[in-house]
């Protein structure tokens, strides 16, 4: 697995993260235990750093897995907007990954620098987790432009995960251009960047090469998170990303199912869905509604659905 590093200070890493979502109550693809299986079973195959998020749910899930690999590295997230709710995001994350030091805290979701402003004191918060040694690496995570650019710009932050693919899905405040420069902006003064939503959400995995390859060739991006639900797929994207021949009988397992949002017939038309989804891609007319073109597959309004309405399939 080839190793890259993590911007200009930060720590060599593979090239692939392993995306969990895949794996997370968010998606429900698998069980935790098989979770479990194809996290080991990845981090066997020489990926050494995991990306998830609290709303993910799962940080028990990955503490199974990385249990006999105290080397991996973790990437966490959180919405918290205050000091105090920092603080529980990371104490919440120590206490059930079982790690003393987290690797990498990223605020969740940074659209612009108002955006950030909003999010100042738990920022501030921090860069004193930082300084303590509670985290090594801190960042954001972005679907915007505005959000990469401001992020570049924001005291200490070491790095960004931006949503980048060769169409421009999800990119909710400009253009593939737009990213592009602000990315190479980002990346000229030192910022570590891995890219999300490689696949679009799924709208791109007819041509999974392309996708690959569009990422690898750009500027600035070092690695990528990859969601990844099964060995197969394992394998799989460790070819595409190596250059190396997938063979047929791999492809044929693996073989990309168009995947969707899925709305029961029951959805009460709340809107806690619409609310949630950081895409814009859902509404209301008396149950909720979603424009799959628009939909990227996160799932996060499945998470706030109280009747369990959303599920992606």
């Amino acid at each position: 697995m080839n190793q890259v590093k993590l911007g200009s200070w930060g720590p060599l890493v593979s090239e692939i993260c392993f995306g969990s979502l895949a794996i997370s109550p968010l998606q429900g693809r698998v069980t935790e235990a098989q979770g479990v299986d194809v996290l080991k079973y990845a981090l066997e195959r020489g990926i050494n750093w995991i990306d998830t998020a609290e709303i993910y749910d799962n940080y028990g899930q990955i503490a199974q897995a990385v249990k006999n690999y105290p080397q991996v590295r973790i990437i966490s997230k959180s919405y918290a907007v205050t000091e105090q709710d920092l603080r529980k995001s990371l104490e919440k994350a120590r206490s059930e990954l079982n790690r003393d030091v987290l690797d990498f805290f990223l605020l969740h979701e940074q659209e612009s620098a108002l955006t950030l402003k909003g999010h100042s004191r738990a920022w501030e918060e921090l860069l004193r987790a930082k300084e303590k040694g509670l985290v090594r690496w801190i960042g954001i995570s972005t679907h915007a432009v505005d959000g990469v650019r401001a992020g570049a710009l924001q005291p200490g932050l070491d790095v960004i995960h931006p949503i980048i693919n060769y169409q421009g899905l999800g990119i909710i405040d400009g253009t593939l251009d737009d990213m592009l420069q602000a990315l190479s902006f980002a990346a000229e003064i030192g910022v570590g960047i891995y890219a999300m939503k490689v696949f679009g959400g799924g709208h791109l995995s007819q041509d999974p090469q392309k996708a690959i390859d569009f990422i690898k060739k750009v500027p600035g991006i070092q690695a990528m998170a990859l969601g990844m639900s099964s060995p197969d797929e394992v394998d799989y994207n460790l070819l595409l990303v190596s250059g190396q021949e997938v063979p047929q009988a791999l492809r044929e397992k693996v073989k990309h199912k168009p995947r969707k949002l899925y709305i029961a017939d029951w959805c009460e038309g709340c809107g806690r869905c619409q609310e949630a989804c950081p895409q814009n891609a859902l509404h209301i007319e008396k149950t909720a509604v979603v424009d799959q073109e628009a939909c990227v597959l996160c799932g996060y309004c499945g998470r706030v659905c109280p009747h369990f309405c959303l599920k992606i399939v």
